[in-house]
């Protein structure tokens, strides 16, 4: 198993000097944003970690160097950035044929392992395992995506991207361990036509249309997806109000 980090935000919503670190090197409290990625992937068990960059590229490669806490990391480079499924193209490569868990340089949890997700991913022969949470504001599921699931299996039927009026308060994240059969479907991923690029649910879609098990598990009671201030503000007040998030 290998860790898939998307690090490629230039962070121009989270601050406005010019001398600015990028995005996965802002720090909440005493952590780099990417921090919380990294040390989850080391907990896991991970071979090797793979970190898509594309803007500032040399300040985050020269920060963490080519090993985390001794499991080395491999920089990959996405010149002309158009998404998570782009990115993940990119790293084709490094991924090899190996298995990986997919995780995003600009999340901060509370009391999250992404352990549980690799041993029912394993356990259960399943092809994705998607990890998600509980929202009390539904409005935050339309920054990412919802899940349509049977309530018993947790298995999912339909993925929606960005959804205006979301139907539950499960909220879909980066955070997800995916079999390497998953790349054989960015090919056929459709291009969303607001964004035009490919969506990361849309990716996962092709693959619950052919029949794949796919399935959910809540994995925090807090999350935070840093594209704002105010998210940069509900990041460092989480990790001030419950001493530290590991």
């Amino acid at each position: 198993m290998k860790a898939l980090i998307l690090a490629g935000g230039k962070g121009t919503r989270l601050t406005d000097q010019p001398d600015a670190p990028p995005k996965p090197l802002l720090k909440v409290g005493d952590k780099r944003l990417m921090d919380f990625s990294l040390q989850n992937a080391v907990s896991a068990g991970v071979t090797e970690i793979i970190v898509v960059v594309s803007y500032v590229t040399e300040e985050v490669i020269n920060h963490y160097g080519p090993q985390y806490r001794g499991v080395p990391i491999t920089y990959k480079i996405q010149n002309d950035p158009r998404g998570l499924v782009h990115a993940i193209e990119c790293a084709a490569g490094a991924i090899g044929s190996s298995d990986f868990i997919l995780m995003l340089a600009d999340e901060v949890f509370l009391a999250f392992s992404v352990t549980p997700l690799v041993e029912r991913f394993h356990d259960e022969q399943l092809f994705a395992v998607l990890g998600v949470v509980e929202v009390d504001d539904r409005r935050r599921i339309s920054k990412t995506y919802s899940i349509l699931a049977d309530s018993a299996t947790g298995r999912i039927h339909r993925l929606i991207e960005k959804p205006r009026r979301p139907h539950d308060r499960i909220m879909g994240t980066g955070n997800c361990v995916l079999s390497n059969g998953i790349l054989s479907y960015i090919d056929v991923t459709p291009v969303n036509q607001v964004r035009g690029e490919k969506e990361l649910p849309d990716l996962i879609q092709c693959a619950v249309d052919d029949g794949q098990p796919v399935k959910m598990h809540i994995i925090s009671d807090r999350y935070i997806n840093v594209n704002s201030m105010e998210d940069f503000r509900s990041a460092y007040d989480l990790l001030t109000h419950h001493g530290g998030l590991f």
